[in-house]
């Protein structure tokens, strides 16, 4: 039998959403409510779909995803964080909430090496949220702020996310790489401000001003960890390496600094990194293989044109497209990881916002903000896990705090929106025929 549209993806989501209430993995669940669509129509064949899903993964540029996580496991597993840390603390630790600006700006500067939200507030979170509550810092407000301030590690580049969303949808990585830079410095700025806010309401401390001597000190011990984004984003952007080659060189670079310049990794270290390394990347290649195979059934049954001519047909202009696509990201992005939505949903509204002359890069970075909200809101809300599970508190009673320090960022996403000049800035201006 032939299944029409509406069956097609009444069976795939029904079945998908029953899965993931069931507790199955998502990777998982995406591959598995495939197969009764399969089993119906007599057009598709599970040979065929295995082949769409290899066919996923003969994308070079899906190499960069293992290298920058393997760059961003050495950094911290060498020490680089604490370094990055000290550094962060001169810059801002003198202001109101001081530990609170610390967190914000080595999430910052994290992001700028690793590319993944994860291992920031893993990361960082160790150390920080402890001192943070140490200090008198509410505990669910140190919790709040590390996993907010962590999303920053998938919009400044380099960004997992950027490589995936350049790769599937065929997108300069240099360009995302550039157009991320702006709205992730101004959602740190959004952070900060927050954490000034709840600095006077709640009298939190201050590091003290730092000496030159102090300041000097702590950018000498993370100047070479800092030099990462420029050889990373800099031989992107000039055309000297592709994405892949610029993770390969961030990971031995981190691996360099850890084994030979700090000293804080030994031979016995590294084979456990790289088992770490290889059981993330391995998660996050294989949800890309199912959630491929999950976006071409829906392409096969036609879906993206069908969702072109409702949004034509509502004449919502370039400014109200956005906002719902922004919002449907933000939907996806509550219940499945980043990677699979960009796959499924991304592939599914680009037709949208090209029929609305919303600029990729722009759709790109308004679909890669909006997902990077869902990894501190429940019930997915990973960054949050993490970090609460580091104070050994329950979610819930963080919740509140992650909503008025979110409030802010989501204002942000609405700037971009309607001005995305703001986002094609950098791009327009240092890649030549850039349009």
């Amino acid at each position: 039998m032939i299944i029409s549209t509406g069956v097609a993806c009444l069976i795939l989501l029904t079945s998908f959403i029953v899965l993931v209430i069931a507790r199955v993995p998502v990777a998982f669940a995406l591959g598995i409510a495939t197969i009764p669509v399969v089993a119906l129509d007599i057009r598709l064949t599970p040979f065929l779909i295995m082949d769409r899903m290899l066919n996923s993964y003969t994308s070079f540029i899906l190499l960069a995803v293992p290298f920058f996580l393997l760059a961003a496991n050495l950094m911290n597993s060498g020490k680089i964080t604490d370094r990055l840390i000290r550094f962060a603390t001169v810059l801002t630790g003198w202001l109101p909430g001081g530990l609170g600006h610390v967190n914000v700006a080595v999430s910052m500067l994290f992001a700028g090496i690793s590319g993944s939200s994860t291992a920031d507030a893993a990361g960082c979170g160790k150390i920080l949220i402890p001192a943070m509550t140490r200090q008198g810092y509410d505990t669910r407000f140190s919790v709040a702020i590390t996993a907010c301030s962590s999303v920053m590690g998938v919009i400044i580049p380099p960004s997992i996310l950027m490589i995936v969303w350049g790769g599937v949808m065929s997108i300069s990585v240099g360009a995302l790489f550039l157009a991320g830079a702006v709205p992730g410095l101004l959602i740190a700025l959004a952070l900060m401000a927050t954490v000034y806010g709840y600095a006077v309401v709640y009298d939190y401390p201050t590091a003290g001003k730092p000496s030159l001597a102090e300041f000097w000190s702590a950018l000498k011990g993370a100047g070479l960890a800092l030099l990462t984004p420029l050889f990373v984003i800099g031989g992107i952007v000039g055309g000297i390496v592709t994405p892949t080659e610029s993770a390969i060189i961030a990971a031995f670079y981190s691996l360099f600094l850890g084994m030979v310049v700090y000293r804080t990794i030994s031979p016995k270290d590294s084979i456990g990194i790289l088992y770490e390394t290889g059981r993330f990347a391995s998660i996050s290649l294989f949800a890309i293989g199912t959630a491929s195979v999950f976006g071409w059934m829906l392409a096969f049954y036609n879906v993206p044109r069908l969702m072109v001519g409702v949004m034509t047909g509502l004449e919502l202009g370039q400014f109200g497209t956005s906002v719902v696509i922004a919002g449907f990201f933000l939907l996806f992005g509550l219940f499945i990881d980043a990677i699979p939505a960009i796959i499924i949903l991304g592939t599914v509204l680009y037709p949208v916002a090209s029929a609305a002359d919303i600029h990729p890069v722009v759709f790109a970075i308004v679909g890669i903000v909006s997902l990077s909200f869902g990894l501190v809101t429940p019930p997915y809300g990973l960054c949050l896990l993490i970090s609460a599970s580091i104070a050994r508190i329950n979610v819930v009673d963080v919740l509140r705090d992650v909503a008025i320090i979110l409030a802010p960022m989501l204002l942000i996403l609405l700037l971009i929106i309607t001005f995305p000049g703001i986002v094609l800035w950098l791009p327009t201006l240092l890649m030549p025929g850039f349009k």
